[in-house]
């Protein structure tokens, strides 16, 4: 979706961790919530980040990217920004999920809080342990943030064949915020439980947090921005849509396990095949209903 020009930004959401150093490769993300959390958990793609960066051709650290005369979020000030600068889309994303989910969470009796976006290079420190670009975007209960690398968004439109529209991308960020809610509910734990597979505990906690984004996008252009009359967004159209299910697809575990070893393995799954996601991110946009997305509730997601 596009973003009203006028909309105002607020870079204090977010953090700008790029030109700073961190543990690299040799990090382990660890185990268990608050004190950290497995790839199946956080990261979006789902599939050992060793075979990811074969897929990606990327088997050595990114190098930092120094910033000069401060964050360049600080750059971010309206919606024109974000509709012209990835940084900026993506600070602009998580605004707009900020300015929704706390009245949308409230009628079912959720307080919500406001997570930090870190937007970050190669590799990361956070409360989960150390993280590289390899296992995608994603979400630390131990910290209560969720990282991006901005690099990955070009990966998702030339390695996984996402279509390059805007929800594309705000679709990976509301995902990420995804997992804030169920955190903020009490359901993120649940992804521990049980083994890996297509109906696995892990599929169902990631086939939520799609469908949430789901619920998000029906809801994007309608909830002003805070001070303005003005929401962020601007309505969202069938190619919008057609962007969002296009990145769901494409995330999907059979396909980046075609993709990269030439067979899928059902029984490996930890985020669900691009059918599920396609379908879940689109029962959330459709019914617009938290309940709807209660993926632990039916027999087969």
């Amino acid at each position: 979706m596009t973003f009203n020009e006028g909309a105002r930004l607020d870079p204090s959401q977010a953090e700008d961790r790029r030109g700073r150093g961190s543990m690299g490769r040799g990090g382990k993300m660890g185990l268990g919530l608050g004190g950290g959390i497995v790839v199946l958990i956080g990261a979006l793609l789902g599939i050992n980040p060793d075979l990811l960066s074969s897929m990606l051709g990327d088997t050595g650290e990114q190098p930092a990217i120094e910033q000069s005369g401060g964050s360049a979020l600080e750059n971010c000030q309206t919606g024109a920004d974000a509709n012209a600068n990835l940084d900026c889309r993506i600070l602009g994303t998580a605004n707009a999920l900020n300015s929704f989910w706390p009245g949308y969470l409230n009628q079912y009796g959720v307080k919500y809080s406001v997570p930090k976006t870190v937007i970050f290079t190669g590799s990361v420190d956070t409360a989960c342990g150390a993280a590289t670009s390899a296992v995608g975007p994603f979400y630390c209960p131990g910290d209560n943030k969720a990282y991006f690398d901005p690099d990955f968004f070009a990966q998702l439109e030339t390695q996984f064949g996402s279509s390059g529209g805007p929800l594309a991308q705000e679709y990976v960020v509301a995902h990420e915020f995804g997992h804030h809610v169920q955190d903020l509910a009490g359901t993120i734990g649940k992804a521990q439980q049980g083994p890996k597979g297509a109906q696995s505990a892990s599929v169902r906690t990631e086939l939520q947090a799609d469908c949430y984004a789901g619920i998000w996008m029906r809801y994007a252009s309608t909830k002003p921005a805070p001070g303005s009359s003005q929401p962020f967004l601007k309505p969202l159209a069938q190619s919008d849509l057609n962007d969002a299910l296009s990145a769901a697809s494409s995330v999907g575990d059979d396909r980046i396990q075609k993709a990269a070893t030439g067979r899928t393995n059902p029984e490996s799954w930890t985020h669900g095949s691009s059918e599920q996601r396609q379908k879940w991110l689109y029962k959330g946009y459709q019914s617009a209903d938290l309940a709807a997305c209660d993926t632990f509730a039916v027999p087969t997601v």
